[in-house]
Formats: structure tokens, C-alpha cells, sequence
């Protein structure tokens, strides 16, 4: 199978259970494939064949994507170096969670969560640790007739308590003893991420890139730049704006296309600032010159022009 064909089934998949998916076709960055919402959850996706293939690098894009957006990062994949990826089993790299087509199918389409995550180790589940504990006291067994019963020391059925994972087997004979379900499902959509703090001096940029950040910094926005993305930062203040940075008008039609349509499925509104510009608009995107960005004094001026002109074109 090639890549293309196995992101386009994803696609499909996404879009069959009532995602909006933005078009891998037309955005064709580095640092995503696409961007698909469901009502409220807004993933960030990427496709490879050998998920070994995804880099640390790859993960901090998709994290300061992830965190500006409020969105939930995943890698969807047909192998690594050791062998083809199980369905209904969660992989992590760099902190990303990892998952086969079959499971995507699984969860999305027939509704059969996976259960089951890998770590280094081996394969684990999650236990609801309170409802562990609760159900040892209200029927007074022991941490050691637990242990024993699951085959792990006294102290590690209190890290289960604690929100430890647990070993496969040691969960299933835990269940089976209390007659009760207290394996939790993994949702792989569910991962919320932490990036290291981005610096605000926007040290690795230059010329009208560093002037625009710094004068949206000066304004109250923090500004986050991105990589290898159809956009140049994520500017965040009481909204987060997809911000978009281009010298001169001539050529950016594409770039102002794509970010309105990906604007669109995160419902985030985007902006191309220029250095001079006849147009308040290109392809839905609205655009602001270096000589409004500079009069304006206080960040709603932005939003207030943006909003005047995401009509226009």
C-alpha cells in the first residue's frame, strides 16, 4: 500500500462517521497531513506507513499545533521496524498516540474502543483505581489476597489504586476475582499535550517575520511560530488567529486558499499580514498591511478588521 492510499481511507473513514476533513491534497505540509472536527474534537492527523518514520521534531510540531488549537494529536500507521501495528492497541512515540487503520475502523465505525496500550514493557490497561479501592474496602479484602490473587506485590496493587497501569493478565484476574468491570478503555483522542515553553523573542526569525510577531507580541498576543505549516504562528489573545506572513501580494492566493479553508474546520478565524496590500481580502482570508498592523493599538483593532473582512474577496 502506498501512503497516499492509506491517508485517502483515513479520510474517508473520518469523513463517513460526520468529521470534517480539511483536504490532504491541498495542504501538503510537514507538519500535519489534515485537520478533522466532529462537533467539539478537533483532531491534528498524520499518516505514515513506518511510524518509526515519526521524529521528535515531527511530535513538537503536532504538540505546538495540538496546544494552540486545542486539539488532540494522533498518528494513524501500518508498521514499525518490528512488525505491522496490532489493531485495538495504542502505541505511543514522543508522547503521541499511535493506532493501526483497524483500529481507527474499530473505534470510529463500529464503536469498539481499544482496551489495551503499549509501553515499554509490554502491553498494559488502564484500571479505574478509585473504584478498585472503593470495592476493597466496602467488602474488606486485603492489598495482600488482591496481590495474591493477581500475582504483583502489595505495593503495586496500591499503584494500581494510584492510577498505574497494569500487566494484561493481572487486570483480567483481578476482574474475574471481583465480578467486576474495572478496566478502563483507552481513547487515543483523548491525549492532552504539553509543549516546553516557546521563547517570545522569536530569536530564529527575520525581517517583516519578526517585525509582525513583534508588534502582535507588543499588543498582547503570544505569538507561537510554526513550522513547516501552510500558516507562519498560531497569535493567541482572547482568540486564537491563524497567522499567515508574506512580503507581497503577488503569489500568496494559495496560501490565503488554504488557510481559509483550514480556518474553516477549526473554526479559528485566520489573517495574512503583508507588507503592502490593494486588497483587504484573498480567497476568504482577510489581509492586513504593515501599515494597519502598526496603527492599530490595542489587539481587538485586529480581530475588529478580520471580522470586517472575512466576507470580502
Amino acid at each position: 500500500m502506498r501512503r497516499e492510499d492509506l491517508l485517502t481511507q483515513v479520510c474517508d473513514v473520518l469523513s463517513k462517521v460526520g468529521f470534517f476533513v480539511s483536504d490532504p491534497t491541498q495542504v501538503r505540509c510537514g507538519a500535519f497531513d489534515f485537520l478533522a472536527r466532529r462537533d467539539e474534537k478537533l483532531l491534528v492527523c498524520k499518516v505514515f506507513l513506518n511510524v518509526d518514520s515519526f521524529s521528535k521534531g515531527n511530535s513538537r510540531e503536532l504538540k505546538i499545533l495540538a496546544n494552540g488549537l486545542g486539539a488532540a494529536p494522533i498518528i494513524i500507521g501500518s508498521h514499525g521496524g518490528t512488525g505491522g501495528l496490532e489493531d485495538d492497541i495504542v502505541y505511543y512515540r514522543h508522547g503521541i498516540p499511535i493506532i493501526s487503520f483497524g483500529t481507527l475502523q474499530n473505534y470510529f465505525v463500529e464503536g469498539i474502543p481499544p482496551f489495551i496500550y503499549a509501553a515499554p514493557g509490554g502491553l498494559y490497561v488502564h484500571l479505574d483505581g478509585e473504584l478498585l479501592r472503593e470495592i476493597r474496602h466496602h467488602r474488606k479484602i486485603s492489598l495482600g489476597t488482591l496481590a495474591e490473587i493477581a500475582g504483583v506485590s502489595r505495593r503495586t496493587i496500591q499503584m494500581y489504586e494510584e492510577g498505574m497501569g497494569a500487566v494484561i493478565d493481572a487486570a483480567v484476574r483481578l476482574e474475574e476475582f471481583l465480578d467486576q468491570p474495572i478496566i478502563h478503555e483507552v481513547d487515543p483522542t483523548s491525549v492532552v499535550v504539553e509543549v516546553e515553553e516557546v521563547s517570545d523573542d522569536f530569536a530564529n526569525t527575520e525581517g517583516f517575520h519578526r517585525a509582525v510577531f513583534t508588534r502582535l507580541a507588543s499588543l498582547g498576543y503570544r505569538v507561537t511560530p510554526t513550522t513547516r505549516c501552510p500558516f507562519d504562528a498560531l497569535s493567541a489573545q482572547d482568540e486564537v488567529l491563524l497567522t499567515g506572513i508574506s512580503v507581497q501580494e503577488r503569489g500568496v492566493r494559495r496560501k490565503a486558499k488554504i488557510a481559509a479553508a483550514i480556518s474553516a474546520i477549526v473554526e479559528r478565524p485566520s489573517v495574512i499580514f503583508i507588507e503592502r496590500s490593494e486588497k483587504e481580502s484573498l480567497e476568504g482570508t482577510p489581509v492586513i498591511s504593515r501599515k494597519e498592523l502598526e496603527k492599530a493599538d490595542e489587539p481587538k483593532t485586529i480581530l475588529e478588521l478580520i471580522l470586517e473582512r472575512q466576507v470580502l474577496d
